[in-house]
């Protein structure tokens, strides 16, 4: 029988996670285990899981409580303590899959074998398409096109816009680059040939990085618009627009993580692309982040 584990990393999203734990106990497959990796909340968050889903009534779901060492580390953490099932789902506290979205996806994992990764429509509650789970790989030509705006101007174009694949079909299922672990279902045997989840990045990137590896080892990544899942977007960070109106991150938490944005980037080119360029790409690029790190101080 085919088994799944669901790995949930919280931090400080109380009332966000209880809602998702209601929901998936209503569309995940019954045998699904769920781990809740909490790093560190200070909100209440894991005694509520402890509270309104004790193990006697609720024996899917366990709770490990730890200190916060960022999210691949908290993903690591979960897998561990899942006993390594045929597939894990990674999903945000925010993130809420609509019934069949979960054996829809998973389906398609097991009829399709060069796939590793697949992923969702996600949508925000606006109504809008998540773009952020439809990527391509952050080239220097790609990030140059997104945050100079030529990707709005052209959206449509392969050229201009590979930072969002524009050019794709966007109502049928499709291979892409990469896709955010706020709803990625992946296969065991991509971790058994890569290696789990990369722990210098404490957030942002650690996804994009996973997608690389996944894709350099003969992988494909596939967006499944059929199936849907609804995406409250940056509950924990603090500083997505779409949840501000219910996140509970102070101050502090929301510098760190505007800082972690570009902290990942340099990360990610760093480690896959900067001996892929001359120096004189690694240098403009440099300078690129260096121009976004002081937009978002």
């Amino acid at each position: 029988m085919t088994s799944l584990a669901i790995i949930i990393v919280n931090y400080n999203t109380k009332d966000i996670l209880k809602d998702c734990l209601t929901n998936l106990l209503q569309v995940a497959p019954q045998e699904t285990k769920i781990t809740v990796v909490d790093n560190g909340s200070t909100d209440g968050s894991a005694e509520m899981v402890g509270d309104a889903f004790p193990q006697s009534q609720f024996p899917q779901i366990d709770l490990v409580r730890t200190q916060n060492n960022g999210l691949a580390a908290g993903y690591n953490l979960g897998m561990t303590h899942a006993q390594y099932p045929d597939y894990y789902l990674f999903m945000g506290t925010d993130a809420f899959p609509k019934p069949g979205c979960i054996h829809g996806v998973m389906d398609f994992l097991s009829q399709t074998p060069q796939a590793g990764i697949a992923t969702a429509k996600l949508v925000l509650r606006s109504g809008k398409l998540d773009t952020d789970a439809h990527r391509g790989f952050p080239t220097p030509w790609t990030a140059l096109t997104h945050f100079s705006g030529l990707n709005k101007v052209f959206p449509k174009s392969r050229l201009f816009n590979n930072y969002f694949l524009g050019w794709q079909d966007m109502a049928v299922p499709h291979e892409i680059y990469l896709c955010i672990s706020h709803f990625m279902l992946v296969k065991k045997e991509v971790f058994d040939k890569i290696g789990r989840w990369d722990e210098d990045f404490f957030v942002y990137g650690e996804d994009v990085d996973l997608c690389w590896r996944t894709k350099q080892a003969g992988f494909k990544i596939y967006y499944l618009p059929q199936y849907e899942c609804l995406h409250y977007k940056g509950v924990s960070v603090g500083t997505r627009k779409e949840s501000l109106d219910v996140t509970k991150a102070d101050a502090k938490t929301k510098a760190r993580m505007k800082s972690e944005t570009t902290r990942a980037m340099r990360l990610f080119y760093r480690k896959h692309m900067y001996n892929k360029y001359p120096w004189v790409i690694n240098k403009l690029v440099d300078i690129g982040v260096n121009l976004v790190s002081k937009t978002r101080s």
